[in-house]
């Protein structure tokens, strides 16, 4: 007998924050020390508010009345700060049949539409993993994960690694109510297929730019940068507690040591060698010398200018031609996929913007972009170096990941890495050589990019970010 089932989904704070009324009558939500205005809201919606710790149906707020209203605005606003997550469960036995827990602020849980004549497949970019002592679905695509509580939904799940449809699931899977599969559609852990995209297999998952990427570089993508997910970024010594830390030198190997000191040429160092010993990260930058445009100018031409151009047959059947170009850094397969934007915040001669250089022609091209966004950039960087202030130039790289994976598989998003580490150290030496300071950043926010630039962020999106500036000079000591 199949078992009816008719969920309700609800909203509650994720147990990090909690809410708090202030002396002004307004709202706040509480995440540690830290305490975050949400506004001025009746004494009915704060009321309404509070059921959020244990959970308040969607519906009960979806009208237009004016508390519902008010309710909505403040449920949303909680939702952009990243502090609900929505249960879907059934009120015949309160048992939770998933919990959704966002991992882009837009997230809000929308359910697809769903006939029993539709046919749908799971995403190859989703899958089911142990978190903890949870099983959680998750994909590089979807704005949120889901962890499963119900077993059999794990079992219609496996049964859609193949196409079905709806009225099949209904009538063979006791889990196969509309809600949830409609908000996995919604998603994008299923996709729901025409009759034109055939067994819904690598081409048809709605967009043509995935057909380049493996599943493993997608999710190491979205999953090593932030954005798209909501894991500890960074510094956050997740480990420190458990296994000590390693050695900065490796200890030797045992055996005959060979002392390679005595071979060293001796006399003067190259200017080169000196170059790589003198290179060091600078987070600091001197604000009252800004560097200037002429400055930036000759750091580009000097790290990442096109300076050739040609057209080879590719090396398989139906031969077709591919260009190619030559770059002052070495590149995987000399597919040069990397492209720079600059976050112009303090160059003179130069408007405070954001910026994409056009290697090809030497040239900087103005994005429009808001001031909301180039400060949320600014400030991420600043953050991430621990530095005082702003960096004067922000450089973003950024990858077209279809260059590069078009040939290479399974390799394609290490190769991309080591072309990143490789235009690093070009930037890291020319800065040295220009007597301007530069630094590394180990992580960026693809989402926030992609709002800036309009672009996918599986097309083309950061992998890694330099600052750049004039370095302050360190105080004379007394």
């Amino acid at each position: 007998m199949l078992r009816k089932i008719a969920p309700v989904i609800v909203a509650r704070l994720n147990g990090r924050c909690s809410l708090h009324m202030q002396a002004d009558g307004s709202i706040a939500a509480g995440l540690g020390g830290y305490s975050i205005n949400l506004g001025q809201f009746s004494a009915a919606a704060v009321d309404r508010a509070g059921h959020l710790t244990s959970g308040l149906p969607l519906a009960s707020f979806a009208g237009k009345g004016v508390l519902a209203r008010q309710v909505h605005a403040l449920v949303r606003r909680l939702a952009g700060h990243g502090f609900l997550e929505y249960r879907l469960y059934s009120p015949r036995d309160e048992q939770d049949l998933v919990v959704i827990e966002p991992q882009v602020a837009e997230y809000w849980p929308q359910r697809a539409k769903l006939g029993n004549g539709d046919t749908i497949v799971l995403s190859r970019f989703a899958y089911l993993r142990r978190r903890g002592s949870e099983m959680v679905l998750e994909s590089p695509r979807a704005g949120a994960l889901f962890r499963i509580f119900d077993p059999a939904i794990a079992a219609t799940l496996a049964a859609l690694s193949r196409p079905q449809k709806i009225s099949n699931l209904r009538r063979h899977a006791a889990s196969a109510n509309l809600d949830l599969l409609g908000l996995l559609i919604d998603s994008k852990m299923l996709i729901k297929l025409n009759a034109k995209d055939g067994d819904g297999l690598r081409v048809n998952e709605g967009d043509g730019n995935l057909v380049l990427w493996d599943f493993h570089d997608l999710v190491f993508h979205t999953r090593s940068t932030e954005g798209r997910h909501t894991n500890p970024v960074g510094g956050a010594f997740t480990h420190a507690g458990v296994v000590p830390p390693l050695p900065a030198v490796r200890p030797p190997w045992p055996g005959k040591k060979i002392d390679l000191g005595k071979f060293s040429t001796s006399g003067s160092v190259s200017h080169f060698a000196k170059l790589l010993r003198e290179r060091r990260s600078i987070r600091d930058f001197d604000d009252q010398h800004p560097v200037t445009l002429a400055e930036l100018a000759q750091f580009l031409d000097t790290t990442a200018r096109v300076l050739s151009e040609w057209k080879i047959g590719a090396d398989f059947d139906g031969d077709p031609e591919v260009t190619y170009s030559a770059r002052p850094y070495p590149s995987a397969g000399g597919a040069y996929e990397l492209e720079l934007y600059l976050a112009v915040l303090n160059c003179r001669e130069l408007a405070r913007g954001l910026y994409h250089y056009d290697a090809g022609s030497h040239a900087l091209v103005a994005i429009d972009t808001s001031a909301q966004q180039l400060q949320a950039l600014s400030t991420a960087a600043e953050f991430a170096m621990d530095a005082s202030g702003p960096p004067q130039v922000l450089i973003t790289i950024a990858a077209r990941f279809g260059r590069i994976s078009w040939k290479y598989s399974s390799i394609a998003y290490s190769l991309i890495l080591k072309d990143v580490g490789n235009l690093m150290q070009t930037f890291y030496l020319t800065a040295t050589d220009m007597g301007l300071g530069g630094c590394a950043i180990g992580t960026c926010n693809i989402d926030l990019f992609a709002k800036m630039t309009g672009l996918e962020f599986h097309v083309e999106s950061p992998v890694g970010q330099f600052a750049l500036g004039r370095g302050r000079k360190p105080a004379p000591s007394s």
